[in-house]
């Protein structure tokens, strides 16, 4: 089995975030966010309390509007380090990247978190498109973003990546000369191996990734989008479709999908990704970008985290920074990663030394 060739409408799917995407999409596809709040912003459109204040902020990507949450530390005086977020396989920022943000913002950090094209408030068609290329993108132009705002000092600007997006926080330190330091948390690393872990066989990534070709030739034909759902609909018996099996991973997303008014917080997560999504998922090399990381680094990741214990620790070292450092907490798995107050305020003081210790040594 050969991944480049089984793979290769990956490129066409990059070439999509160039723009035609949102010029194909059928008027079927568009979306509905503008009678949607996530909070009672108001005229400001800010809430403050005493550590912080978040700012819903809007900026552009690829000339397609930005939907983010933008914290500013209280009690600190002068140009902050900032960090820009990139979270799971089709996040919205009110999931894992609002947890890390609140307590790095508590911690001096402007943090910006915001849904990435095609995705929850943000613009875009179509949508719920996963596109490794266009988060890329979106990180490139949320650094830019921050680089702009007088509360950032803008030569302490800092990645985080949480589980998948980790693959574009990557990508994002390799080509953004202004990123001072990147972090990986509970990394899912898109190698060979991995989609090996996740789909079970050769034949099962075989024929996702004939049914994404197909997909995505049936898009540029018609602009008809097929979709399926992240997570299984029902557990017994679970969904042969879905992207994600794991029966612990459907408990968490499920709930995220609902929409009665009083969860408007939860931001627009939907169960659903564009079908010709998956070949960029499963076909990334994150094994070959990491190669060529030089980027300060820190990684970290626990034995039950996504990716396991032996592909995250043969990544790490095959990095070539010059500044890297692995984080192994121990059996923490991937959902307390996301919203368990233990694991997090764990971590957290280990993104803060290291982007501090990154922000004096580039001085």
């Amino acid at each position: 089995m050969s991944f480049p060739s089984i793979f290769s409408s990956v490129a066409l799917i990059a070439g999509l975030t160039a723009g035609n995407a949102q010029a194909a999409a059928p008027a079927s596809q568009a979306d509905s966010r503008a009678a949607f709040q996530t909070q009672a912003w108001g005229a400001s459109g800010r809430i403050a309390n005493t550590h912080y204040a978040v700012e819903q902020v809007r900026f552009l990507s690829q000339g397609t509007e930005i939907v983010g949450n933008l914290l500013l530390p209280s009690g600190h005086v002068g140009p902050r380090p900032a960090v820009a977020v990139m979270g799971p396989v089709g996040f919205v920022k009110e999931q894992s990247p609002m947890q890390y943000a609140t307590r790095l913002a508590r911690e001096g950090f402007v943090v910006l978190v915001f849904d990435p094209r095609y995705h929850g408030e943000s613009a875009g068609t179509p949508r719920r498109l996963e596109s490794g290329a266009a988060k890329t993108q979106d990180l490139q132009a949320a650094l830019e973003y921050l680089a702009q705002r007088a509360e950032v000092d803008s030569a302490a600007l800092h990645l985080l990546g949480i589980c998948q997006g980790v693959n574009w926080a990557v990508d994002a330190a390799i080509t953004e000369p202004r990123v001072r330091s990147v972090a990986l948390v509970a990394g899912h690393y898109l190698t060979p191996q991995t989609a090996l872990m996740y789909l079970g066989s050769e034949q099962e990534i075989e024929r996702r990734a004939a049914r994404s070709q197909a997909a995505l030739k049936q898009f540029q034909e018609s602009g008809a989008v097929d979709y399926i759902p992240v997570v299984s609909e029902r557990t017994t018996p679970p969904n042969p479709d879905a992207l994600l099996k794991a029966s612990a991973v459907q408990q968490f997303y499920s709930r995220w999908a609902d929409r009665h008014a009083f969860w408007n917080f939860h931001g627009l997560w939907e169960n659903r990704i564009a079908m010709m999504s998956e070949a960029g998922i499963w076909g990334h090399r994150a094994d070959q970008a990491m190669a060529k990381l030089s980027t300060p680094t820190l990684m970290v990741h626990a034995d039950r985290a996504a990716s396991g214990p032996d592909i995250p620790r043969r990544l790490f070292a095959s990095i070539p920074a010059a500044s890297k450092e692995l984080v192994w907490l121990g059996q923490e798995n991937q959902m307390q990663f996301y919203e368990d107050p233990i694991t997090l305020d764990r971590v957290t003081p280990e993104l803060t030394r290291f982007y501090h210790s990154q922000t004096v040594r580039t001085r």
